[in-house]
This record gives C-alpha cells, structure tokens and sequence, in this order.
C-alpha cells in the first residue's frame, strides 16, 4: 500500500511539475482571454425554499459575464507590485484592503511580542491587570494581543432574523454561556459596529438551543427543522449583503454551547468548513478544527445569577482527597469511573446521588482535586466549577480541545488524566507533591478571572476570552489569499510562443528588484502550499486545488 501511495504520489508530482514549467515558459496567446469572473457562493445547496445558488447558471453564462465586466477588471500588469490584491482579475475592494492591512500590523507586533521579552517593550502598561505567570502558554504576546483587540477589533452583528430563535438564548442552565453572549454581544459598545465595511468578522445570531426548543418535535425527532432555519438564514444574509459571498464565510462566526452546534453548520458547507465555529462541544474526533474554530467553557448558571459564583476553603481545610458527583449513564468515561472507584476507596468519593446532608459545592471547597470526566459530550461544566470551588480540575476526556488553549497553560493549573490511566487515578494524584499542588491551587485562583461571568462585562473576563479566541481565529486567515487562485504574473515569467527567439532579452529586461519580489513569492508558503503533494490531502494542496478547479 506504501509502494503504491508513493508511486502515484511521485507521478502525481512529477506531472503538477511539468505543467508548471510548460506554463512558465510557453504560454499561447488564448490564455490571456481567461480570467476569474466574480465568485459568489461556490456552492449550490437545498433549503426549504428549493434549489438557489448566486453562481452563473452555465458557464456559456459566466463568459458572457466575464465579457459584460471586462471593462471593470484590474490591468494585472499595472499592479504585479501590489502584493495586497492577491485575486487575479478580482475587482479592488479597498474596504477589505484597509481592515487586512490592520490585520497585517496586529500580526506583526504579536509576532514581535512573541519573540521578546517584556522587558523589551515599553508600550503594554496596564492599569488593570498585566498577564503573567505560568498559567499563560506567552503572556507577553497575549497581553499585546489582547489590547490590539481592544483597540482594533469590531464585529458587526447581522439584525436579520427575530427572537426567540435568533438574538436571544437562556441564561440560565447548562446552555447559559450562549445565550449570555448573544445578551452582552448586543449590549456591547466596544467590539461591536454598526458599520459592516469596518468589520472584521460578522456575527450569525442564531441559537441552536432556541432553534430546538421551540422547533424541534422529540417525538418526531426531524431535525431538518435546523438544517431550513440555518440554511435559509445564510442564504438571506448572503443575498443581502456581499460579505458573506466575498469571503466565502471565513470572516463569518457562529456560537453555540448546545451538544448540536456542531451538527447545526453541516447544512451550509461554508459554514462547516471555512467559518469561524465557536463551540462548547470542541471534539477534533467531530472535525472540531482549532486552527479556525474556537472553544468556549460550558457553565452551569443553575439559576441565572452572577454573583458569588467563586468561594473556597484554605488548603488545611480540604480534608478530600478526589471528589465526583453525577450521572452513571451519561457517556461511557463515567462508566469506566464509577467501575473502578465508586465505594472503592475513602480518599476517592464518587457519588451517583449525594447522600443527605451532603451539599455538592461544599463537597466541591472540601476537596482538592475535583474530577471532571467528559459525558456523551467532551464539554464538562464541572471544569468551571472547579475553578470557582479553586478545586484542581482533574480533566479526563479525549479529544477534547480546552477553552483557550491558544493562551492559557492549562498543565499549569490541572491535572489531566488519559482515560485508559483512571484505574491509576489515585496513584497519579497522590503522586503530585504539596508544593507542586500549592502551586497549581494558586494559578487555579489566577486563572478565575478568566472564567467569570459578569454584566457589564469585565476585561479579561470570559466574555472577553471567548471575543479573543475569535479574534486569534480571525488572525489566521486572510480572506484574499483564501479566494485568491494564483496569480502566475507575480511569481512566473510567462512567455508567448513567438516570443522564443526573444527569451533572453525577456527575462534580461527583469529588473532586479522584481526578480526578487518574483523569487520571494515562489519559495513563499502561501504559493507552494498548493502545489504539495501529500498522501493525505491537506487544505489546500493540489489534490484540493485540482478539486476545487
């Protein structure tokens, strides 16, 4: 099987190779009639109201298009110079221009942030809270990160769509962070804009956890009800507006804390594979992706209420070793726990139920490591709790993505325990020394500030990581270079077949400043990326560019 994978592979190189220098060298005067008509939505979906799609219906249909806009594309050969148009024959959009190149400086100074010291910079006094420690994988280029958003980042809210089902969810229950965010998120003034030009991403304020509530029949158990509310959403706010068809939704972001956020972007294949899915149910077995996708806790707000959601013991008074109370049957982690340590042993207390005159926040404070095994979800609230409870948090899960994990060091301040380890779980736990357990108790308090809820909400606050997870996400990505097919004139010399006599004229009349800019754009990653042949297809290589043509 290797044999064959890596014969095809060289064949498949070998030919990508040859194309690639045929079209570099010899280039018939046809080609130059080609160019890229305007790109909508590349997809045709299905929603309740039948078949649509904003692409041309036939390609006689794009030519014709093409011709009709000719005098609107850009003279490539009067910009090869602009490195900020990367869509060939793609008409400028200078509004996008200008928030990409805002990006552009923000990445800089993270980068730069992140290869020095603090002591190198002066610029990041702050009157509130400056992030250090070992609860922060870099403090430094988070601190600087943190106030670029501030200082930068707006988000536009799309008011299509009426509540309950849109703007709005529960805050309380286990499902409380989604509907807190839409709250805050509309009672913003700092992130949010009202202008969607000066936007850097775009809000879908849908609630799965509405949509099912007050749709969705358990008896019938159709859950087309959420493929037509989402489907038809996009396709309205995309018909709309530009912004979601000149991106192809990756400067897009949803937000669901319900165990079916995921299932909720299967419908629109955008939304499941370019946009922003900010989720509670964060599992990379369920193609949770954390180079584009961000994970927010799940909190349990029994009643609604904010306040005094942290208290606690002192050490000398957590007279538990490790404490668990929950539900046997809800996923098959739990099962392996209870299996092996319910009634087992004093130090480990495992409870289905909570015998009387046993309280579980109490438990919670008397105890210094609380267990937090994953359900039929990865998502546990019990991790939040512990923090609150400034319990360790002893994580037992798979596959599950941590919330903010891109900042936060969470071997810093938890202990996390492989499924296949839960018989050794006391041996593990007893095996951390007292100094290392004092120490991890006092990033679990530091980290608090990162986990609470507040109305208004507070800097550093969950709801200012989750803004900053999205804002991270939304780093990574650059609109242009995603819809962008390559542009050859920038980084290739293109020849016409009667001009063979005169090649080295040619390419002597290259200045020697261009030849650089040239050479820089073909060892640049963003241009041999799609010309990596890999046995597995990686985003954007050739096997997904010769699928995306």
């Amino acid at each position: 099987m290797r044999r064959y994978i890596r014969k095809h592979s060289n064949l498949i190189l070998l030919a990508v190779v040859a194309i690639v220098l045929a079209s570099t060298i010899v280039l018939s005067k046809v080609s130059k009639g080609l160019s890229w008509f305007y790109l909508a939505s590349p997809w045709t979906w299905t929603s309740s109201l039948g078949a649509f799609s904003s692409l041309p219906y036939s390609s006689h249909h794009a030519i014709d298009k093409r011709k009709q806009k000719a005098k609107e594309f850009i003279n490539l050969e009067r910009i090869l110079d602009d490195e900020s148009v990367m869509k060939r024959g793609r008409p400028r959009d200078e509004r996008l221009e200008k928030v990409e190149a805002s990006l552009a400086r923000a990445r800089a100074l993270i980068r730069e942030a992140m290869l020095n010291t603090p002591n190198s910079t002066s610029d990041l006094q702050d009157l509130d809270y400056v992030p250090e420690g070992n609860i922060y994988r870099n403090a430094h280029a988070f601190h600087r990160s943190y106030l670029l958003m501030e200082k930068m980042f707006k988000i536009f809210v799309y008011e299509e769509g009426e509540p309950p089902l849109f703007h709005y969810g529960t805050c309380k229950n286990i499902y409380s962070m989604e509907g807190l965010f839409f709250s805050l998120m509309d009672q913003d003034k700092k992130y949010r804009t009202w202008n969607p030009d000066k936007a850097h991403v775009y809000f879908l304020p849908f609630s799965v956890v509405m949509i099912l509530e007050h749709l969705f029949d358990p008896i019938i158990r159709d859950k087309a009800v959420m493929e037509r509310t989402v489907v038809d959403y996009v396709r309205i706010i995309s018909h709309k507006y530009p912004y979601w068809n000149r991106s192809i939704g990756v400067d897009h972001f949803m937000l669901s804390c319900h165990d079916w956020g995921p299932r909720a972007t299967w419908y629109v294949k955008e939304l499941y594979y370019n946009a922003i899915r900010v989720l509670c149910n964060a599992n990379t077995s369920e193609y949770f992706n954390p180079k584009k996708d961000a994970s927010f806790p799940e909190i349990n707000l029994i009643t609604g209420e904010i306040v005094n959601l942290t208290a606690s013991l002192p050490p000398s008074n957590r007279s538990v070793l490790a404490f668990f109370a929950g539900n046997l049957y809800h996923g098959k982690i739990r099962a392996v726990l209870f299996k092996h340590w319910k009634g087992r042993d004093k130090d480990v207390q495992i409870y289905e139920t909570l015998p009387g005159g046993l309280s579980y926040d109490d438990m919670m404070k008397k105890s210094k490591y609380c267990l937090c095994p994953s359900g039929h979800e990865v998502a546990s609230p019990r991790i939040v709790e512990a923090i609150y409870a400034e319990c360790v948090p002893v994580l037992i899960s798979q596959h599950y993505v941590l919330p903010f994990s891109d900042v936060l060091n969470w071997d810093s301040f938890s202990v996390q325990v492989p499924v296949s380890e839960i018989p050794n779980l006391k041996k593990i736990v007893m095996g951390i020394s007292e100094d290392q357990y004092l120490r991890m108790l006092e990033h679990v308090k530091q980290v608090q500030r990162h986990f609470l809820v507040n109305d208004p909400p507070k800097r550093y606050d969950v709801f200012n990581m989750i803004i900053h997870s999205i804002w991270l996400r939304r780093l990574n990505i650059e609109p242009y270079q995603i819809l962008s097919e390559p542009n050859w004139n920038s980084f290739s010399v293109q020849v016409a077949v009667k001009d063979i006599p005169n090649i080295k004229k040619i390419l002597m009349g290259i200045s020697q400043s261009q030849y650089l800019r040239m050479q820089r754009r073909v060892n640049s990653f963003s241009v041999q990326r799609h010309f990596v042949v890999n046995a597995t297809p990686k985003r954007y290589d050739v096997f997904h560019m010769i699928t995306h043509s």
